[in-house]
């Protein structure tokens, strides 16, 4: 199939979902409105179960192995989250004014940041920003990492781009198949794509 080719979607289990990730065998997808995150079974789309997000009009949300990491816009709170108790462990702020998509790159946490368009690299034991890199766009909205580059999508060009990790290099980008990106995912062989307009998610073939 074709770079950005959608394999199949199916219905959100949220009417205005944003963050989403992939733990190794489920999707995690968050609620802005209600504050629920859910946990969805990729194959049938079926609604696993669902807890309270301790984040304010949640954004990103990502899985680091062991806890999911969620951060709310409206006070730029990043939450580190038992994924089995839904217990919000810690959280610390995000050096982003306005915090969008987050990933976990199997060290460290990245924040898009869609005022400054930038990206920040986050240390995720002191919450201090590493580095930052430019986003190739003006409103980076969702973030994942696909084990050796970051994948963003904006939603005024309503593209979404591969990066280079260490400088932000675009190397390839595509259509999204909406143009309200409310979250991003990487399963080993594939992008899930979350869009809060349609509440639909998609499952993209990316070659």
């Amino acid at each position: 199939m074709a770079l950005g080719t959608v394999i199949r979607s199916f219905a959100a289990p949220t009417t205005k979902g944003r963050g989403l990730t992939f733990d190794g065998r489920t999707l995690w997808h968050v609620e802005d409105e209600d504050n629920l995150i859910h946990q969805i079974d990729p194959e049938t789309g079926k609604d696993i179960r669902s807890f309270a997000s301790p984040a304010v009009a949640n954004q990103g949300l990502t899985f680091d192995g062991r806890y999911l990491w969620c951060v709310g816009y409206t006070d730029n709170l990043i939450h580190q989250i038992d994924p089995e108790t839904g217990k919000d462990i810690r959280s610390f702020a995000s050096p982003a004014v306005a915090a969008r998509g987050l990933t976990w790159d199997g060290r460290c946490l990245w924040n898009a940041n869609d005022i400054e368009d930038l990206i920040y690299q986050i240390d995720p034991a002191t919450g201090k920003m590493i580095r930052s890199i430019q986003a190739p766009a003006t409103s980076g909205r969702c973030l994942t990492f696909d084990g050796r580059t970051l994948w963003i999508a904006d939603s005024i060009t309503n593209i979404q781009y591969q990066l280079e990790i260490l400088t932000g290099t675009i190397i390839r980008s595509f259509a999204s198949p909406a143009v309200s990106p409310g979250g991003l995912a990487w399963d080993g062989r594939t992008l899930w794509y979350a869009d809060y307009n349609t509440n639909l998610i998609y499952q993209i073939d990316i070659g």
